[in-house]
Order: C-alpha cells, then structure tokens, then sequence
C-alpha cells in the first residue's frame, strides 16, 4: 500500500462527503487506503460513510477523543508506506495526493511533507510556518511581523512575504493535511495525547526534525481547506483549549521558564487584539463583534490566573473556567 489517508470525523456530515468524492476522484494511479477514525459523531456521519463509501474503513471510538488520540487510532490501522492526515472540511484538487506522493518519492532524506492549501475564495492559506518560540511570539504579538521584510531576526508565526509558490523546507506543515513517512511517524509514537485540540501537528513535527529527518513542501500539490464551522464562531472552549496546548508545547519544549514566559506573549496577544476590536467598536457593532470582545474579555481572565507551570503538571485552573458559559461546538 503506497497512501493511507486517515480522516477524523466529528459531526462532519455536511462536509465529510465531498472531502471523500474528491480523493476517489482524484487519486487513481497509486494505491491508497482511507481510514475514517470517528470521535463519536451524532450526526449520521457513520451511516453516510459505510452507505455511500463503503471502500472506506470506519474505526468507531464512542466519544470525542481529540484530534491527537483520534488520528492516533487511525495511524495505528494504516498500512501505508505513507500517512496522510487530512480533515473532513478539505477538497482535494488536480491529482494533489498523486503529487504529494511522488514529490516524497523524490526526497527520502525527509520525514514529512505539505502542499498548498487554499482557503475558500483561492487564497493562500498560510499551511506552513516556522516554530513557535517566546521571540517569535512577542513578534506575532505585537504586530511587528512587517518587519521580517527588513530582517530574518523578525521572522515570526508565518514566513513573511512567501505565499507558498515555490518548493521549500519548512518548520511544520498544518494538520489540515500533512503527510508522513510512516516508519519515521510509527517511530515517533504518532501525536501526543495530551495535546486535545491545536499544537498537535506542531509538536509532531517538531519531533521528526529532532529525530534527524526535514519536512518539505511542494506548491504543486494543491487541496481548499473549507474550515471548521464550530471553530469560526468564536467558542470560547475552542480558545483555551489553544491556550491550554500552548501552555503544553512550551513547557515540553522549552521547560518551566518556557511555559511562564509564554504566559506573557499570551496576553500581550489577547490585549493588543481587545484594544483594535473595542475601537472598531466605536464605529460599528455586531453580534460578530460582541462575541469576539467577549471572548477575549474571557480568555484574558483565565490567562491571567492560571499558573502554566501547576497548570501542565496537575491540571490546575482557575475557579474562572467554571463561571464561563462554554458555548458547545
């Protein structure tokens, strides 16, 4: 088997399908298998796939387990000399999975590789990024990123001036879709479980490049990633559980003093934003608006009490959490 193709599915009725008509469309000259690992969806998603695709192999879990665990069961199904990570919300264009494969083909001294994802309208999307660090956090924060025109010391949370048109080695490749080579990903381990939901794909491939092997990415592969409804509403369980991760990544990279300090570049962040939100306020309002202020009036409040370091060693959170009306997704 050449691909694995392995898609989470939570309630993703309303997109899964066409995400699955475009890879039987476009992927016919190698052979691949796709693996749909579903969280315990509601929605009739199960009985859409198994009725319509029933090439597909459908791993049921009984409960939402996060992107980490619930890719992790379908990695651990795949036979592939590849996996491909993809989400329900994509569409795959021109062959993009054929390309993919035969551009890792040509590079054996990489562990994982990523493609152009375009967003709705054809826009570039931005899939590949360097790492996060405390640096590049604050320049990210601030709205300094102009400035990695004059300088690579300013480069920050994206690759300033390339909208993705050439070949290049990168730092991580979003799990929007994100291919690895399956010996380098199974060695690994997979994803770490205690990232619930954002970092997991940035932690992984922060471990690839430790293990000695590049990521690559090529132009020519080119998928829309549609984007999550739930998340583009603003819920506030959306935005800890970043911060939560976040909080994780740093400390398990960067130690005590890595977590606290990213403390800082958080709410810095979540300031600077309130503050150009509250004055477009002053000219027009909108539920849209409203929801954005209350969200980060919220998740400023968490950050500012929650100790990161008790935080990921215990688990320990602020009283705050329990007073927030967690919108469900």
């Amino acid at each position: 088997m050449k691909l694995s193709i392995v898609i989470l599915c939570w309630n993703d009725l309303k997109m899964i399908g066409n995400c699955l008509r475009s890879i039987y469309r476009e992927t016919a000259d190698i052979d691949f298998e796709v693996i749909v690992s579903d969280n315990g969806s509601t929605d009739g998603s199960i009985e859409f796939i198994n009725h319509n695709y029933p090439r597909v192999q459908v791993i049921e879990n009984g409960g939402n387990l996060g992107f980490a665990t619930g890719n992790n069961v379908g990695i651990a199904r795949s036979s592939g000399q590849y996996v491909l990570i993809l989400n329900p919300d994509t569409i795959i264009h021109d062959g993009a999975l054929e390309k993919l494969v035969a551009f890792a083909d040509g590079r054996p001294e990489a562990g994982a590789f990523g493609c152009q994802v375009l967003n709705r309208d054809g826009s570039h999307q931005g899939p590949a990024r360097p790492f996060p660090t405390i640096w590049r956090d604050w320049i990210a924060a601030l709205y300094l990123r102009p400035l990695a025109y004059l300088s690579d010391l300013f480069i920050s949370d994206t690759y300033t001036g390339w909208k993705g048109e050439t070949e290049r080695v990168i730092d991580w490749q979003s799990g929007c879709c994100v291919m690895f080579r399956s010996r380098v990903l199974k060695t690994l381990g997979g994803f770490d479980a205690q990232f619930f939901y954002h970092f997991e794909e940035v932690d992984l491939c922060r471990r690839v490049w430790n293990a000695g092997y590049p990521i690559v990415y090529t132009p020519r592969a080119v998928i829309t990633h549609l984007g999550g409804q739930s998340v583009n509403r603003f819920p506030i369980r959306f935005e800890l559980e970043k911060y939560r991760s976040r909080y994780r990544y740093f400390y398990k990279h960067f130690g005590t003093k890595g977590a606290r300090r990213c403390r800082h570049t958080v709410l810095a962040w979540i300031r600077t934003r309130q503050i150009g939100w509250s004055l477009s306020g002053l000219f027009s309002s909108s539920e849209r608006l409203n929801d954005r202020l209350k969200m980060y009036r919220l998740t400023a409040e968490w950050n500012k009490k929650v100790d990161p370091v008790r935080f990921v060693e215990s688990g320990e959170e602020p009283d705050v959490v329990k007073q927030m009306a967690v919108q469900s997704p």
